[in-house]
């Protein structure tokens, strides 16, 4: 009997295929209810929105139930011997090669008996008392109850299970709110608020982002009014990979590389007194030549350095960029104009959110997701290397990289002989056996231009593409209307939203939203992160809790009114998070008419940063 359970648990506990890691798999069978089963007591399914069902085979269950009838006498004979140095949690959930780690300074010990006790009095229990853990195996999450008294442990053995406490509610709000900032904007020139979080998966974080305010004087650029300057306005987000320096190297200096090109664009179009501001195609021109001056800097004149200095110290700091990449998405607003323009190299993405004739809003994207499967993509990259098959394959550049415009991934833009040279010299990589003609990548954006209507309440949503692959366009944008609602409610019973005041009457229960459908725009990716955690469609699982625009995004992203949902995914540790989510960055700027102070200041009532300047200028 004991063989045939053993050989039957090998074949079930073997690893899951890798078709499988792509799916989520909450299922109710875990530690607390194996003892459950060997205490003779009924266990009780485990309730979560994230669990999907699982059709076992039939060896596979008759081997479970087999498992579970041995591990039951095996637990009768062994009662009055069980090791005092292993908590209740590492018994059930680790093998006999596991080694457990307790968080708590003292093990608990426990028998069958006081556990088949404290078992059947966990009906009585008041929810406040029991806590939650998280049990992560080969691609599959499982959920349990922990006594409050009793320690969490974490186990590692070759199976690769992990016994995590879950955070609670409260703890995972405050994880959601860790790096929220809000600004409110007094300078009267058609913005009135920006809110930006960010939530790590990767440690440390690739993402980045910037937010700058440049005050242009009348000796660049032609002020409306008889102002003596006018304003420029960027909001850029950076989705790194294969590390975090491009990014880093994009939040220092892309800013200013393009506000560079912009002041001489600017400039010369002053000494024609007839136009006294540049053509609409000279400033794309100008915001294209910054990104690729920057991006030639990173890529190719790294390499000059390098090679100059012949040193491994320099090499390991100047190239670190150019191993790395990252996709930028910057926005660049001018207050003269009120023209909106959205620069994107890569497959982050910005949506605009207007209110129609009816009151609700409608979603126009404002950038196209670059990857190698966007059809426009594909479709120039075969044009440029005619006879390369595997120019892109499975929706990847060579097979390998996924965005088809990116700052940095110099393996995909130096030559085979340079790659060559600093991979026998210095820290480069192998090439791609696919590699022929190089570059396969660039920085150089696409820009598209929006008329803002300040005066209508238009508002941007900037995101990274962890939060495009859980909500499609319209649900973020009627996410950020009810939020809007929700503030102005709240700003008439006296609150500070006084920008607010007269948008808005009262909440809607539902998305306020114009054709509202779950399809996507051409070059844009559904959020397959709903499919995969196995979350069913409809606005009824979204919620109000915040006070900040861009933490409200993530929080209904993750879950929303599925707390289990969120607070399992806010768990996960890296790099096993990178599985279910992604690094998350979220800009949302809304436009408005206002009069202002001349100030930038700090919105402490939607920012984890409370104790910041009272004011910030922002200037380059």
């Amino acid at each position: 009997m004991r063989r045939a359970v053993i050989q039957n648990l090998r074949a079930f506990r073997r690893p899951t295929p890798r078709s499988a890691l792509k799916k989520l798999r909450i299922s109710p069978q875990n530690a607390s209810q194996l003892r459950s089963l060997a205490s003779g007591r009924t266990p009780q399914p485990l309730q979560s929105s994230m669990r999907l069902s699982r059709k076992y085979s039939i060896p596979a269950a008759v081997g479970i139930g087999a498992a579970v009838l041995y591990y039951g006498y095996e637990q009768r004979l062994q009662s009055v011997s069980q090791p005092a140095n292993v908590s209740p949690v590492s018994s059930a959930m680790s093998g006999s090669q596991g080694r457990p780690y307790s968080t708590s300074s003292k093990a608990t010990a426990q028998t069958t008996a006081d556990l088949a006790t404290s078992t059947l009095a966990q009906d009585s229990v008041l929810p406040e008392a029991v806590r939650k853990a998280l049990i992560v195996e080969q691609g599959q999450l499982f959920t349990a109850q922990i006594p409050a008294d009793q320690p969490i442990s974490k186990e590692t053995d070759f199976s690769g299970r992990k016994v995590l406490e879950m955070l609670t509610p409260e703890q995972a709000t405050a994880k959601l709110r860790t790096n929220e900032e809000s600004y409110l904007v007094g300078r009267g020139e058609g913005v009135v608020r920006y809110d930006v979080v960010q939530i790590p998966s990767n440690d440390p974080i690739e993402d980045d982002h910037v937010e700058k305010i440049v005050e242009v004087p009348n000796a660049t650029a032609a002020a409306p009014d008889g102002k003596t300057s006018s304003d420029w306005m960027f909001w850029g987000v950076f989705d790194g990979h294969s590390g975090w320096t491009t990014s880093a190297k994009l939040r220092q200096t892309l800013v200013s590389y393009v506000a560079r090109e912009l002041n001489a664009t600017y400039k010369s179009a002053l000494q024609d007194p007839k136009i006294n501001f540049p053509a609409a195609d000279a400033i794309d021109a100008a915001i294209k030549k910054g990104f690729v001056k920057l991006d030639n800097e990173i890529t190719h004149e790294s390499v000059q350095k390098v090679l100059k200095a012949q040193s491994k110290v320099v090499a390991a700091e100047i190239l670190a960029p150019a191993l790395s990449g990252s996709c930028a998405l910057l926005s660049f607003y001018d207050s003269r104009s009120k023209e909106l323009r959205v620069a994107c190299t890569g497959d982050s993405r910005a949506v605009l959110g207007r209110r129609g004739g009816s009151g609700k809003w409608t979603a126009t994207a404002l950038s196209i997701d670059q990857t190698g499967g966007t059809p426009s993509e594909d479709a120039r990259l075969r044009a440029e290397h005619p006879g390369e098959p595997y120019v892109t394959m499975n929706g990847r550049i060579l097979g390998g990289l996924e965005p088809s415009r990116a700052f940095g991934d110099a393996v995909y833009k130096w030559s085979a002989e340079t790659q060559e040279k600093m991979k026998r010299q210095f820290f480069g990589r192998s090439p791609s056996k696919h590699l022929k003609t190089p570059p396969y990548v660039t920085a150089e954006p696409v820009i598209t231009r929006t008329k803002i209507e300040p005066a209508n309440g238009d508002f941007v949503v900037m995101a990274t593409d962890g939060l495009w692959e859980m909500l499609t366009n319209e649900e973020v944008v009627g996410l950020v209307g009810q939020w809007l609602e929700t503030q102005a409610s709240s700003s008439a019973k006296g609150s500070s939203n006084g920008w607010l005041q007269s948008w808005f009457s009262s909440q809607k229960s539902s998305l306020p939203i114009e054709h509202h459908d779950q399809g996507d725009g051409p070059g844009q990716r559904p959020p397959v992160r709903q499919q995969q955690w196995g979350i069913p469609s409809g606005e009824q699982r979204f919620v109000v809790e915040d006070k900040n625009a861009a933490t409200h995004l993530v929080r209904n992203a993750l879950g929303g009114k599925d707390q289990d949902t969120l607070s399992a995914l806010l768990t996960l540790p890296s790099p096993y998070s990178r599985r279910y989510r992604d690094d998350l960055t979220v800009q949302v700027i809304f436009f408005g008419e206002a009069q202002g102070n001349g100030k930038v200041e700090l919105n402490k009532e939607a920012s984890a940063t409370a104790n910041g300047p009272a004011g910030v200028k922002a200037k380059l």
